[in-house]
């Protein structure tokens, strides 16, 4: 169509009425004015507005009302995806499915429910999920040839008045064993240590947002920095070369320019945010909600439980009925095999000294004869799980093979420390390595989980925690964040169970003496209250003896679970859970430091109508406060609609089970 143009004078201008000016105005503003997609959660909870502008926006409306602005981009050598993105296509619906996690350490099944929206984008799409509790996006590209990604922008502002709860690394390398910091969000700049991820959020009024990242495949993981109103991400870079560091690790003496190098015909990552009370992020599951499925065949031989761990405690039993010397060798570890079979435990850990050298998988400690602690564990229906330094099993990948035909039962593999593209490779190259030859997978040194352990369930635990193991550097304070942090994520392998209980200000300890910080009672829920599928059982069997009725107990309380209700939670003070196994429930409370006493009336509304159950429960005694090792056993019998009154020390704790009759 030809069209001609008329120049228009000064005066004729003047003489444009006002009205017409206006409508000139407004339809150049509409016709500038990016689109706006609206998205709701499938219960209408949460909503989402995207707006494709100078980069890709979108606005989260949460549960109670508040805003998070959030703009997103991918940068690749040659391209920049979601800069002035222009939306070609929009597809939205409905998905309702429920999942059965193989090791399922919160729900025995997981309503799967969300609304999902793609935009096409040309090259790329960027598909949103959004959920009655939560947000992920994640970018889909359509690339031909490699890719090199030199940044990726998740920036996120966050209401004012946040406040942060990181974890803080002094750089890549990091075990992800860092305590937790909390400040104001307008305290955390740029110019302040970035944060491991989840990273939890505290919001005006109440409500708490989780964020992490989910179904991480040959990929750096994700790091967050603080912009005094929010933040963005960051990413350790690709390393090209690697020097000596020892026997245990590499150093990097060369990265690449950008943080990733992989496939341009590809699903990224997930991220994601999830919104609620401190409860709601406790029991939330978008982590294996995200991930992609099981990718092994065959998972009947997965089978959770615990295992006694010889580190802890230095290998010390003692006693009438221990006529050898103990310590890292054959009848030490025997008296282990002994004390598991006893109270069905179904594994034993071998750590760092099983071996001759950490340098060689193949040729045991002549002390301690692996091949007949094997043979022995199978007479008396006990695993052994060996411990390996990642750089030894990278150097020897044919080990898998070798130690299943031995007759090992699972790896315990330590040291990664990093979270950057080549390593995470390495942890999915092990996980189906180990899948193939029937090995379990613990990871010690790692992240936190991502849904490698959805895809391969035989990772049956991480470490990524300040635990146990760090003695009197963890106390219930910092521990209290674990459920609604770290443990929201995944499983965790804080390696609980001490007998030697003390108060912080009289803490002291040197294997083989070891001891905790907290309550017996304290100590004994944390196997209700944190969640792996391998739990260790951390003290020497000498002292579990001494201790029968706690160690009974503790053995019996299972790893995975059908449900998972928490009755009261205020994050780094208390945390109260209930968690169903077929027809009983176990109950359990933790509680940080404070006043010397904490009262709390818990309802067991949880129980089955109509049901006797007969209860066990172990409780702070009236000197916990001071003398952390006093602790009361009661039983009784309760029903739905009864209550107990728990009353727990400062550090204290109370747990307790409800068989039905």
């Amino acid at each position: 169509m030809l069209v001609h143009l008329k120049k228009i004078s000064p005066a004729s201008v003047s003489r444009l009425s006002v009205g017409a000016m206006m409508l000139a105005v407004s339809c150049l503003s509409m016709a500038a004015a990016p689109k706006t997609y609206k998205v709701s959660s499938p219960g209408g909870r949460i909503s989402v507005d995207i707006v494709p502008s100078d980069s890709l926006r979108f606005t989260v409306f949460t549960p109670s009302g508040h805003t998070v602005d959030a703009a997103v981009a991918m940068r690749f050598e040659n391209n920049d995806f979601g800069v002035a993105p222009k939306v070609k296509k929009f597809k939205n619906k409905v998905v309702d499915r429920v999942i059965e996690p193989t090791v399922p350490v919160k729900y025995s099944t997981i309503r799967d429910r969300y609304t999902d929206a793609t935009l096409n984008l040309g090259k790329y799409d960027v598909e949103f999920r959004v959920y009655d509790n939560g947000v992920a996006y994640r970018f889909v590209t359509h690339i031909s040839d490699s890719v090199n990604v030199m940044a990726e922008d998740f920036r996120v502002t966050l209401p004012a008045g946040t406040t942060a709860h990181l974890e803080q690394p002094g750089g890549w390398k990091t075990s992800q064993e860092e305590p937790y910091t909390h400040k104001p969000l307008k305290d955390w700049n740029e110019s302040d240590r970035m944060s491991l991820m989840p990273a939890l959020f505290e919001l005006p009024g109440g409500e708490w947002a989780l964020v992490s990242e989910s179904n991480l495949r040959d990929y750096a993981g994700m790091f967050l920095k603080g912009t005094g109103t929010g933040f963005n991400s960051v990413f350790p870079p690709v390393p090209l070369k690697f020097g000596y560091d020892g026997d245990r690790s590499y150093k990097h003496e060369k990265v690449a320019p950008y943080h990733a190098r992989t496939s341009g015909n590809r699903a990224f990552p997930w991220r994601y945010m999830t919104f609620g009370d401190a409860s709601d992020i406790a029991t939330q599951t978008l982590t294996a909600q995200l991930s992609d499925p099981c990718e092994l065949t065959d998972v009947s031989w997965i089978k959770p439980g615990k295992a006694a761990w010889e580190w802890w405690n230095g290998a010390s039993v003692y006693g009438p009925d221990v006529d050898f010397e103990s310590g890292f060798n054959l009848d030490t570890y025997k008296y282990f095999i002994d004390f598991a079979a006893r109270h069905g435990i179904e594994y034993i850990v071998l750590d760092e000294g099983w071996a001759k050298s950490t340098l060689d998988p193949y040729t045991p400690n002549p002390r301690v004869d692996v091949k007949e602690l094997i043979r022995y564990g199978k007479e008396k229906n006990v695993g052994l799980i060996l411990w390996l330094t990642w750089l030894t099993v990278e150097k020897n990948f044919d080990l898998f093979e070798v130690l299943s035909g031995w007759g090992v039962k699972g790896l315990k593999i330590d040291f990664m420390d990093r979270t950057d593209q080549w390593m995470n490779n390495y942890l999915e190259r092990v996980a189906a390595k180990a899948g193939e030859y029937n090995l379990l997978v613990d990871f010690h040194g790692a992240h936190k989980p991502t849904g490698l352990d959805v895809r391969y369930p035989n990772v049956i635990s991480y470490e990524g925690v300040r635990g146990m193991e760090q003695m009197g550097h963890t106390n219930p304070d910092n521990s209290l964040w674990l459920p609604f942090m770290r443990n929201a994520v995944g499983p965790m392998d804080y390696t609980p169970g001490a007998m030697i209980s003390m108060q912080p200000e009289s803490y002291g300890c040197d294997r083989p003496n070891s001891s905790s910080i907290g309550t017996r009672a304290y100590q004994m829920a944390l196997f209700t209250t944190f969640e792996s599928g391998l739990q260790m059982t951390a003290d020497s069997p000498t002292m579990y003896y001494r201790n029968a009725d706690c160690a009974k107990f503790i053995a019996d309380v299972p790893e995975t679970w059908d449900e998972t209700h928490v009755l009261l939670a205020e994050p780094g003070k208390i945390y109260v859970v209930a968690k169903r196994k077929g027809n009983d429930w176990w109950l359990a409370a933790i509680r940080g430091d404070g006043d010397k006493w904490r009262n709390e009336a818990i309802s067991l509304d949880f129980l089955s109508p109509g049901t006797v159950y007969e209860a066990e429960w172990y409780e702070d005694g009236i000197n916990a406060p001071r003398q952390a090792m006093d602790y009361r056993r009661k039983t009784g019998a309760v029903r739905s609609g009864d209550s107990v009154n728990m009353k727990l020390s400062r550090n204290g704790g109370w747990t307790g089970k409800f068989v039905a009759k």
